[in-house]
């Protein structure tokens, strides 16, 4: 077999060759030859340096060269050596140098980030993809304001126009700080060290990727959901004076092989992602354009990221999808089955995207996750209705560790307003289903989504009448589904008040482009009823939640504290019980139940407290600490109380 040398001079014997061998740190030698006998005198080499080369290097590489191969100082121009030769020894003297990556960063760091997520729990679980990504390319710091940074990254939501005109504002800032950026500096505004790039991801780089590039030089690299991977090579695109684009999706990517740099260090809780996409094309939904088709990660790859992040600590886990119950880990499946075959679905639901490979489903992961770590808790959103199969309720009913709260979008309480939307369901099999979860998970916890005339409500918003009065003052402008009349509305004031949920997130309506609606429907609802609608829907939620909340005095639940309460940060801590409700109370000694530990003492961010509901202010709750326990230790005494009740019962019979 032919040497490297010996095939690189063969190379050099050609006609009109050209050769760039491409050197650390981003130099390289270019050898071009226009003739046949490779002199000197004919053949240029040249070392090209960019503007981020590292100054020093070229004298090293001189030196390290000299003092490697020092037959060739000639003692006069007669014995100038061939072009062959030089590039034999050169060739040696190029892998005898070879920069420390280590201490080239050092030397020449790559930038300092700065990020912004808006959206949903899936962009900030993307944004510590990103920064995974990126911390791998050498940018290695994080700061807190974008007056510090060399690249600012705004990670977008497209689901809705008001948080695509929060975009739009920032990047208004992030162009003036890169526009007058030798001025801000002068004056003490700004610190980086050079003008900032401006990087835009997310779903709205995908939906208005032109838009946002034509924008009088503002951004320099919209990258879409499944190209993050590319950004350090979009980034040195524009040291060349290019715009870096790459909003391609994929019909494969999931980012499994790539541990997140966790955003929250010290937080007890983390997000996972396990699938991304969605195959639902809802009639008012953009995700399906902006994030792709379905696909899921490998089982195997999420319970090694799940392994990570229980050493670090955390002890509970939000898995994330698009439609995170519609996983489907397909990766052990070779051959296709019949399309639809197997695949079950809530009753009375259906699809119009049929299963071509049916691997493992969610409720096959949940257990897997369950039992691997069991003091552990999982939570899960967002759902779709129509992936609850039964095996999924009672593995929720019998797992401890997985949380009894579900969330069930809803959207509305109109059958003819959920054909409209292309729901695959109707009232009539919504409710049921709502009535089967309540029969086998007895304590569950229900939330929805509604499509309303509301900017992102929650029931926190809704426990005075001075927030209810701002929030109605702000819908002049909002959108309740195309071509609502009265009785569809009054179907979705009954069902609120039939199933009663713990909570429920109301969206405005914002017609998308490339939807359904979009080519089909027009608003066609005034303004004055449209708010008068939103009136009577935050009036019914008040009522219903309030109930909700108030029926949980006097229990007693598990909490997880996160961290203290930030309304009396000194003396109380705030947590999330098994529901999702936000319980705080008094720091205090109390139990420990652990016999490893035992004695009093104050409980602590992470630790799982009991602790006894005593007020409702219809949108939290306040309650008193009784110990400091084990997630498994608690439900084991649960357990062996309700028992104990039963064989009282039996007795007395």
């Amino acid at each position: 077999m032919a040497s490297p040398l010996s095939s690189l001079s063969s190379i050099l014997s050609q006609h009109h060759c050209a050769i760039r061998i491409r050197l650390p740190t981003r130099c390289c030698v270019s050898i071009q030859s226009f003739s046949a006998k490779p002199h000197l005198s004919s053949s240029r080499c040249h070392l090209l340096t960019p503007p981020s080369f590292r100054p020093g290097f070229s004298l090293i590489f001189s030196r390290k060269f000299s003092q490697s191969h020092p037959n060739l100082a000639l003692s006069n121009k007669s014995e100038v050596p061939s072009l062959h030769s030089f590039i034999a020894q050169a060739a040696l003297a190029i892998s005898e140098v070879q920069p420390d990556p280590a201490s080239a960063s050092e030397i020449l760091p790559k930038g300092r980030i700065y990020h912004e997520t808006y959206g949903c729990q899936m962009n900030v679980n993307d944004m510590e993809i990103v920064l995974s990504i990126m911390k791998k390319a050498g940018y290695n710091e994080v700061v807190d304001v974008p007056e510090s940074a060399e690249v600012i990254f705004i990670n977008t939501c497209a689901i809705r126009e008001n948080a695509e005109q929060r975009v739009w504002q920032r990047l208004n800032y992030f162009w003036f700080l890169k526009r007058h950026w030798k001025s801000n500096v002068s004056i003490g505004r700004a610190d980086s060290l050079r003008p900032p790039k401006v990087v835009v991801l997310g779903c709205m780089a995908e939906r208005l990727k032109d838009k946002i590039l034509d924008a009088d030089k503002m951004v320099d690299v919209v990258c879409g959901p499944d190209a993050y991977r590319d950004l350090p090579r979009l980034l040195e695109e524009v040291d060349y004076g290019q715009k870096g684009i790459n909003t391609l999706l994929s019909l494969e990517e999931t980012y499994a092989d790539i541990s997140p740099v966790r955003i929250s260090k010290n937080s007890v809780t983390a997000f996972v992602s396990i699938m991304r996409g969605c195959n639902n094309m809802c009639s008012f939904c953009i995700v399906p354009f902006t994030r792709g088709r379905e696909r899921s990660r490998p089982v195997e790859s999420i319970v090694r990221e799940v392994a990570e992040l229980w050493k670090e600590g955390v002890k509970e886990v939000m898995l994330l999808g698009q439609n995170v119950n519609s996983y489907n880990d397909a990766s052990g499946v070779d051959k296709e089955v019949e399309p639809g075959a197997n695949w079950r679905y809530s009753e009375g639901f259906s699809s119009k995207c049929k299963v071509n490979k049916m691997g493992l489903r969610f409720s096959d992961l949940l257990d897997r996750l369950s039992t691997e770590f069991p003091e552990m808790r999982f939570r899960y959103t967002s759902p779709h209705p129509k992936d609850y199969p039964d095996e999924l309720l009672y593995l929720m009913r019998d797992r401890y560790n997985i949380c009894k709260s579900i969330h069930l979008p809803a959207q509305t309480g109109s059958s003819t307003v959920l054909e409209r939307m292309r729901r695959g369901y109707t009232r009539e099999a919504y409710l049921d289903l709502v009535n089967k979860i309540r029969r086998i998970i007895p304590d569950v916890g229900i939330t929805s989504d509604f499509i309303c005339g509301a900017l992102g409500i929650t029931h926190d918003l809704l426990q005075d009448d001075k927030t209810f009065r701002q929030i109605s003052f702000l819908l002049s402008r909002l959108l309740c589904f195309c071509g609502e009349t009265e009785e569809e509305h009054e179907d979705t004031i009954s069902l609120i008040k039939a199933v009663g949920y713990d909570m429920a997130y109301m969206f405005a309506y914002s017609m998308r482009e490339k939807t359904h609606a979009h080519r089909n429907y027009v608003d066609d609802v005034s303004d004055d009823i449209k708010q008068r609608r939103l009136a009577e829907i935050i009036e019914v939620f008040r009522d219903s939640t309030g109930q909700c909340f108030d029926s949980q005095i006097g229990t007693v639940h598990l909490v997880l504290v996160e961290g203290p309460n930030k309304r009396a940060p000194d003396s109380e801590l705030i947590g999330k019980t098994d529901r999702g409700h936000r319980v705080s109370f008094k720091i205090t000694p109390v139990p420990h139940w652990d016999d490893a530990v035992g004695g009093n003492q104050n409980p602590g961010v992470g630790d799982f407290v009991e602790v006894r509901i005593l007020t409702s202010t219809r949108a939290s709750l306040f309650g008193e600490a009784l110990a400091i326990t084990k997630l498994s230790l608690f439900y084991s005494n649960v357990d062996e109380a309700i028992a104990d009740e039963q064989h009282l019962k039996s007795s007395c019979l």
